[in-house]
């Protein structure tokens, strides 16, 4: 099946992506890390690549997304947009890359938009951070702003939390994505939040909302990659697997090993090449070869 924008032609922008939002037709996102997946996820129709800080637990193996380093993160933003250049690629700050001195941040960001080639970068807030999206925004760098369960403030809850789960907290995530749009955000993401939260930030926001364990109601889906495809060791509840990739890169990793040790890893050999100085010079009543077929034509 086709997708929306490889019917018409043209490459997936921030300008499509609204468009799509204003018809309600729904938009899809996955996490990515590197140009070759990027390659296929855009053949396959997703819409919005997100390198996302989880690159730290999924590519580097920290248990806790605070470690990415910012130069990893621009370096991988800039590998996907080359294997999806037609795809919107979102670059995910990392932690403490725009949290204490706007200034840093709005040159961090920039980065990203340079260096990383990204279309829009992403930073997790509430409405304390209006100012610092309102400055980026002025600068002419399009902000994602994520608001409901942040892991980058997991610490403080001693581990990843849900939101938005009473009223008052409900009201509170509402308020900060409000905020963060009239600031000059061009993008939204709620995270791990009731239906009814995300139901009322898209009934008074004007910009795309993105969802990860939100419900069904956001203009536009994400996941962690890995998580959907069966590969990683614990996975929300919101992602629910659609493959087992993980079990079957174990099993062909075990028959790679199995024709190792059977000494029959490929049927293709390199055949040596003849050494012209070990050659026998032509006798000259060798009439064989082109020549000697020239020779004997009438």
């Amino acid at each position: 099946m086709t997708t929306p924008h490889q019917t018409e032609g043209r490459p997936v922008t921030l300008r499509t992506l609204r468009r799509m939002a204003q018809r309600r037709e729904p938009f899809a996102c996955l996490t990515c890390y590197d140009a070759t997946t990027a390659r296929w996820l855009e053949r396959a129709g997703v819409h919005l690549l997100l390198v996302g800080d989880t690159a730290a637990e999924v590519v580097l193996g920290f248990d806790s997304t605070i470690h990415m380093p910012l130069d990893v993160a621009v370096a991988l933003t800039a590998g996907v947009k080359r294997g999806a250049p037609s795809t919107v690629v979102m670059g995910d700050m990392p932690f403490m890359s725009y949290q204490a001195d706007e200034n840093e941040a709005l040159q961090n960001a920039a980065r990203f938009l340079t260096e990383g080639r990204a279309d829009i970068v992403k930073l997790e807030g509430d409405a304390s951070f209006e100012p610092l999206v309102a400055k980026m925004a002025r600068a002419g760098i399009p902000v994602c702003a994520h608001v409901g369960a942040k892991p980058q403030h997991a610490a403080l809850t001693a581990g990843y939390a849900s939101a938005g789960r009473t009223a008052d907290a409900a009201r509170q995530v509402v308020d900060d994505a409000l905020a963060l749009e009239r600031a000059g955000a061009a993008m939204l993401l709620v995270e791990a939040v009731p239906n009814e939260v995300a139901d009322e930030i898209i009934a008074k926001a004007r910009v795309p909302l993105i969802g990860i364990g939100a419900g069904p109601a956001p203009h536009g889906q994400i996941l962690v990659l890995q998580d959907l495809l069966g590969m990683t060791q614990w996975q929300p509840g919101f992602a629910t697997p659609l493959g087992s990739v993980g079990v079957e890169i174990e099993n062909i990793a075990r028959r790679y090993v199995q024709r190792v040790a059977d000494r029959a890893v490929t049927d293709h050999r390199f055949q040596m090449r003849p050494d012209p100085a070990h050659q026998t010079s032509e006798r000259p009543d060798d009439r064989s070869g082109p020549a000697a077929d020239s020779a004997d034509s009438p």
